[in-house]
C-alpha cells in the first residue's frame, strides 16, 4: 500500500537523521535541498512497502515553471487570449499532426517544448545556445497555433471555444444595430501568414479588426476559414436571427429619396 505524507522540514535546527543524511567530504547534508522541499511542497512524497522514499518523486526544483507548463505559460501571455487550451491527448496523438512537420521548422524540438519534455532534458541542461532557443520557441508558437486551427473544429474544441464565445472573451460588434453581439475569431486563409486573424459576427454576418494591436497581430491561420461557421453548424440554436435593421439617413425627420441619390451620381440631368 502507497501513503502519503507531508514532506519533513529539514530547514530547522536540528539536523537530519544519519539515515536521511548523506556524507559530503566530513559534513552531514540534508538529503533535500530547500528547492526540493518547496517542490516537494506541493507534491507530497510517497512511500513505497518498506517506509523508503521513492526516487521518482524526487525532483530538483531547478526546471522553471516556463519549462514545465509551457502552455499554460503560453495562454497566460497577453494577447493570446484568442486561443483556447488544447487538449494534451491531441496533441500527443501523431495522427492529427499530420503534415505540420514539413510547415514547422524545427518540428521536433518545438513539438517536445509543448508537451513539455524538451525542458527536461534540453533546455535544463543549456544544450541550446540563446539563439537556437529562440527559433525554437517562435516554432513551438506557430506549431501550437496550426494545432489550434485542427483541434477547434472537433467536438472538443468547438466545446471550449463555445464558452469563450458564451462569455463574449472575443469581443463584440461594433454595429449599433448588432447590439451587443458577441464575436468569434475567423481566418480569411488558411495559409499561413497570409491575413491576420478577424472577428466574425453572425448577426451581420460581417468581420472586423480586433481593438487591441496584439490580437490583430495574430496569425488568421490559427483559426482557420472554417471554424465560426462549423460552429453554428453544430450548435444551431446558438444562431442569432440576422439583423435587418438598416441604419436610414434623413434630412430635418424626411428619408433622402432615391432620386437625390441618382443626381449625386449623375444620372438625372435637371
Amino acid at each position: 500500500k502507497i501513503s502519503t505524507i507531508p514532506v519533513p522540514d529539514y530547514s530547522s535546527r536540528n539536523p537530519p537523521s544519519p539515515s536521511a543524511a548523506r556524507e559530503v567530504g566530513t559534513r552531514e547534508q540534508p538529503l533535500f535541498n530547500q528547492e526540493t522541499l518547496d517542490n516537494s511542497a506541493r507534491n507530497p512524497i510517497t512511500l513505497d512497502l518498506n517506509g523508503d522514499i521513492k526516487m521518482d518523486d524526487l525532483t530538483s526544483g531547478s526546471d522553471s515553471d516556463y519549462n514545465k507548463y509551457w502552455i499554460d505559460w503560453f495562454l497566460s501571455t497577453k494577447g493570446n487570449e484568442y486561443f483556447c487550451e488544447v487538449d494534451e491527448e491531441y496533441i500527443l496523438d501523431r495522427f492529427n499532426l499530420t503534415g505540420l512537420n514539413s510547415e514547422v521548422q524545427h518540428y521536433t524540438q518545438a513539438l517536445d517544448l509543448i508537451t513539455d519534455s524538451l525542458g527536461k532534458f534540453c533546455f535544463s541542461k543549456e544544450e541550446l545556445d540563446d539563439e537556437m532557443r529562440e527559433a525554437v520557441e517562435k516554432s513551438a508558437r506557430h506549431l501550437y497555433g496550426l494545432i489550434h486551427a485542427r483541434f477547434i473544429i472537433t467536438s472538443r474544441g468547438l466545446a471550449k471555444m463555445l464558452e469563450k464565445y458564451k462569455k463574449a472573451e472575443f469581443g463584440r460588434c461594433p454595429r449599433v444595430l448588432c447590439h451587443n453581439q458577441p464575436l468569434l475569431p475567423v481566418g480569411l486563409s488558411d495559409q499561413p501568414y497570409t491575413k491576420s486573424v478577424k472577428l466574425y459576427c453572425p448577426r451581420c454576418e460581417d468581420i472586423y479588426n480586433p481593438k487591441s494591436t496584439r490580437h490583430s497581430s495574430i496569425d488568421g491561420a490559427y483559426y482557420g476559414s472554417t471554424f465560426p461557421h462549423m460552429l453554428f453548424q453544430v450548435y444551431p440554436h446558438l444562431l442569432p436571427p440576422k439583423s435587418n435593421e438598416r441604419y436610414v439617413p434623413r434630412i430635418f425627420g424626411f428619408k433622402i429619396h432615391d432620386i437625390a441619390k441618382q443626381h449625386h451620381a449623375g444620372e438625372i440631368k435637371l
